[in-house]
This record gives C-alpha cells, structure tokens and sequence, in this order.
C-alpha cells in the first residue's frame, strides 16, 4: 500500500472517529448544569430551587421545596414554554413533549419528556426531591428543557388521564436557566 493511500485511511479513520463522538455528545451529556427557582402561583404559598445534571444518558433532577400540603403528593413536570408570567402559570403551555408521546409514568418511555415522579411533602409541606431521568437534555436543543419552565401542581399526577396526568391547578413556576 503506497504512503497516500495510509494517510487516506488514517484522514477517514479519524473523520468516523470524530462523527462518532458528535453523534455521541447529542444523545448525552458531561455534566451540563441548568437551575430553576419556582415562584408560588394560583394563590399558594409553594416555592423551590430545582437542578438538573445531564450525567451521560440521564438527567440528576434534585429539588427543595416548602408551602405545599403537608403529607400529600404533588404532579412535578418540565413544560414547553419559559414563560410563568400568568397568576395561574397557564402561559408555560402544556408538558414538554417534542416526540409527541401521550402522558404517562416518567422513564417507561411511554410519556412526554416532561413528566417526573411526584413531589412527596413531608407533614410541614416540605420536600427533598431527587429523581435520574432520560429522554430530555440540558441546552436549549429541541429535546433540550434550557429555557423552559418547570411545574409544580396542587395533586399528583396519577400518569393516566391524557393529556396531563390530572394534577391539578400550577401552584408553583420557574423557568429553567
């Protein structure tokens, strides 16, 4: 094999090799960090700090919240618009969901993006939450929740009635930053 036929395998080796991570780096993710703080809405007094951490082919969602209903569950979603400007957080729009998935339980790959497990308070209306998912990103790409909002509603979300889960009004919004 002469010399340019060598340098011409190795140039195409490394072109694979390079197309091979870019299709890599848009499935997932090295650490990408994005952060929403939630303002009460629809007359509650709910609030939280929630962090999203793309960790390869998941998302770290990690969050504090305080003023919900003690002892009782909450529906938590990413929705598609960054906007919580409306008194009742109607102007987020509806969950995320850029496959076009009916709703349903977080991970089974039967839902929107956007639906996460329930918020579960504590008996002062407090909550510690922590759940790894897939099927979104941390940018602001089309399966990207950067500049979205994220969604706290007053019941859970009982992952059946379409399209939304049943959860109830948004008692808590924030965009994700």
């Amino acid at each position: 094999m002469n010399l340019n036929k060598k340098r011409l395998i190795i140039s195409l080796s490394a072109v694979g090799s390079l197309l091979l991570v870019a299709c890599q780096s848009m499935e997932q993710g090295t650490g990408q960090k994005a952060s929403a703080t939630l303002d009460s809405r629809s007359g509650s007094q709910a609030k939280g700090e929630v962090t999203f951490v793309w960790q390869g082919h998941d998302v770290l969602v990690s969050g504090k919240f305080s003023g919900l209903k003690p002892n009782a569950e909450q529906g938590f979603h990413v929705h598609e618009k960054g906007d919580c400007s409306a008194p009742d957080a109607t102007s987020a729009g509806g969950h995320f969901n850029p496959d076009t998935k009916m709703h349903g339980m977080p991970n089974s790959g039967m839902n929107h993006a956007g639906d996460m497990p329930n918020i579960k308070s504590d008996a002062n209306g407090n909550a510690v939450y922590s759940a790894k998912l897939h099927g979104f990103a941390v940018n602001s790409g089309a399966n990207g929740i950067v500049g979205r909002s994220v969604v706290v509603h007053r019941d859970p979300d009982d992952y059946k009635s379409q399209p939304a889960g049943n959860s109830g009004p948004r008692i808590a919004c924030g965009l994700i930053k």
